[in-house]
């Protein structure tokens, strides 16, 4: 299998969360963009936590329940992600990808977010080596 950097297979059309976003609209912009979760930046996209679905399931659960209004992503995102570097190679990712792991992963140059890799975007990849899927078949 040739070597495939993240950079090759990162989606980077896909605005980050900022910090103070409220949650529904968190949830429309992961349904909008059909991703599991997002990196949540600063104003310098450098990435301070990652906000998923089951995240996001909770606290609407949970907001819903005790009558709280709309949390912000804050309250809710996870403030240690694992990120990988545009320069990793897909296989290490994939061997990351397992139970309990990231689906999705911010990716980072020089401290600010540059794009975003998503186990459907391994996956395609993958087959395309393996199977000699023709390049038009694509993750998104």
């Amino acid at each position: 299998m040739r070597s495939v950097k993240a950079s090759d297979v990162m989606w980077n059309h896909i605005e980050p969360i900022r910090c103070g976003t409220p949650l529904t609209k968190v949830v429309k912009i992961l349904l909008t963009n059909h991703v599991s979760g997002l990196p949540v930046v600063d104003s310098r996209r450098k990435v301070l936590g990652f906000v998923s679905e089951q995240d996001c399931i909770h606290a609407l659960l949970v907001s819903s329940y005790h009558g709280e209004g709309d949390p912000v992503v804050d309250d809710v995102m996870f403030k240690e992600p694992i990120t990988i570097s545009p320069e990793m190679d897909i296989v290490d990712v994939a061997q990351n990808l397992g139970h309990g792991k990231p689906k999705v992963f911010p990716v980072v140059d020089h401290g600010r977010l540059v794009g975003i890799v998503t186990r459907t975007a391994i996956l395609a990849e993958l087959a395309r080596s393996v199977m000699d899927l023709p390049k038009h078949i694509t993750a998104e």
